[in-house]
């Protein structure tokens, strides 16, 4: 695709010195200024759009963390480990991430509010591994 640029075309080329020469229309000072702010407004939309990435990417780290952090605990799969960290965050009525920033807290530090553990433990017992009558 090619990209054609705003405004008049450039004048027909003329010799300089035995070289081809391509001028190019003086430029109309309201359509620069105008660009220049259409660039501006742009350029705050992609900030913004950067820093909403940059949360969700840092989120999305933590509830993998947090949900690392069951699976080493309970030896879960990972989708029974999501699925522990959602019924923990419904059943305390905590939002999920911050559900998933404290699971993380509680692995580095032991400590977890009463709370959010006996909601853990309720949930880990109901996505709990079943034994087998043979093991």
């Amino acid at each position: 695709m090619t990209v054609q640029p705003e405004g008049p075309e450039p004048t027909t080329p003329r010799k300089r010195g035995g070289q081809r020469v391509r001028t190019l229309p003086k430029e109309n000072p309201q359509r620069v200024t105008e660009l220049r702010q259409g660039d501006g407004r742009r350029v705050t939309e992609l900030r913004g759009e950067n820093a909403q990435l940059e949360e969700a990417m840092r989120s999305h780290a933590v509830v993998d963390q947090a949900v690392g952090v069951i699976l080493a605990v309970a030896h879960l799969t990972p989708e029974q480990g999501r699925d522990v960290l959602c019924g923990v965050s419904e059943g305390a009525g905590i939002k999920f991430g911050h559900v998933a920033e404290l699971i993380v807290g509680w692995a580095r530090s032991g400590q977890l509010c009463s709370d959010i553990r006996t909601e853990l433990d309720q949930q880990l017992l109901r996505h709990a591994p079943r034994e087998s009558a043979g093991e």
